[in-house]
């Protein structure tokens, strides 16, 4: 199912192979929390002109609306939105774990409130297993415990226990389900997450424990939620050699260009964010030479492309003054225009990384684009 293709110390090239096609790692996933990508960018448009391997949905949201039962029955994600490569599913627990005021914890799962309606829910990992296999998603991610940081260190241990017998639930389950007839993906995957907030031995541990149920991939959790860049890099390099090396790693939420970069030299293979494309809708674009703001004064007259050496639908054929003109003026088609922009930068630069890999460049790759992809024009 996967394999590693290539090193350069910890950093790996690889093949994800799912019933949905073959990712090339490392690679990101874009990320359509409601089925579509906010900025009217359809499943079609990323296969075919913005060079996407994986899309990336919402549990919770597409559980409250339309509904997971209506999905399935219109035949799962893919035949819904049209996309017929990978998906992957998160488990509705971050979304659900950042209602902390409209939700209580027990053994058995969360029960929340709607921030549609305000109508009461419950979901737990059996929960979670059944809405994600009726979206009939390739990969579905365990039901965790999303602590935010900081977090006291006995409560981060307390989360960590119940994460892990919520894991085992979540494999139960989904052994159940994938073994039902009429079941969308009766070959769907289980991602399971590790935790421990900032504290090294929770986290080594926790990996540990979950690293010995055999699960099709596992992914890093709870980063990216406001702590500095330095710590979750050391938090991925305490974790990173108790991963199983045969399975796929995913740093969830991360993240920039740097990010990714960083990460991906210390063992990561998929990354997951909405900052690209919610970012190109305020107009703040990734280039070759660094970030713009389109929205600035000096694109008003410039003729040129986004980036010169961006061959993204939206580069080869419209200006940076045209592109400026829209999102100034609010016409939904410069949102449209500049999420492309972002998205297709951003698999590019997943590509330019493999290409890299392949000819033993990564990095000196890194080296000469790590700053300058960060830096503001």
């Amino acid at each position: 199912m996967f394999k590693v293709i290539k090193k350069e110390g910890s950093a790996r090239r690889g093949e994800f192979t799912t019933v949905h096609g073959t990712v090339q790692t490392p690679a990101f996933m874009n990320v359509a929390t409601c089925a579509a990508i906010k900025g009217g960018v359809s499943a079609f448009d990323m296969s075919e002109d913005l060079r996407t391997q994986v899309m990336l949905c919402n549990t919770y949201h597409l559980h409250l609306r339309p509904g997971d039962d209506l999905v399935k029955k219109l035949g799962g994600l893919h035949k819904f939105t049209g996309w017929d490569k990978p998906i992957l599913t998160d488990s509705g627990g971050f979304q659900v774990f950042s209602l902390s005021s409209l939700r209580k914890i027990t053994e058995e799962g969360v029960t929340f409130q709607s921030h549609i309606d305000g109508k009461k829910i419950f979901m737990g990992p059996e929960e979670s297993m059944t809405i994600q296999s009726n979206l009939g998603s390739t990969i579905a991610m365990a039901f965790d415990e999303c602590v935010e940081n900081p977090a006291t260190y006995d409560y981060s241990a307390k989360s960590c226990a119940r994460t892990t017998r919520w894991l085992k639930r979540c494999k139960a389950k989904m052994a159940e389900l994938n073994s039902k007839d009429g079941t969308i993906n009766p070959n769907q995957l289980l991602f399971g997450i590790n935790q421990g907030c900032t504290f090294d031995d929770l986290r080594a541990n926790h990996m540990k424990e979950i690293a010995e149920l055999d699960l099709d991939g596992y992914a890093i959790g709870g980063l990216a939620v406001g702590e500095p860049a330095e710590v979750m890099y050391h938090i991925i390099e305490v974790v990173e050699p108790l991963m199983p090396i045969e399975k796929p790693r995913y740093l969830m939420g991360v993240g920039t260009p740097a990010n990714i970069l960083e990460a991906v030299s210390r063992g990561v293979d998929l990354f997951d964010c909405v900052m690209p494309s919610r970012n190109a809708r305020h107009g703040h674009l990734f280039t070759w030479d660094g970030i713009i703001n389109i929205n600035n004064e000096k694109y008003k007259d410039d003729l040129d492309p986004i980036d010169t050496a961006c061959n993204c639908p939206t580069c080869k054929k419209h200006s940076r003054a045209y592109v400026r003109h829209l999102i100034k003026a609010g016409e939904m088609l410069g949102q449209r225009l500049a999420v492309q922009h972002n998205l297709y930068f951003y698999n590019t630069l997943m590509e330019k990384i493999r290409e890299n890999f392949d000819n033993g460049t990564f990095e000196q790759f890194k080296n000469e684009n790590i700053f300058k992809l960060s830096s503001r024009i």
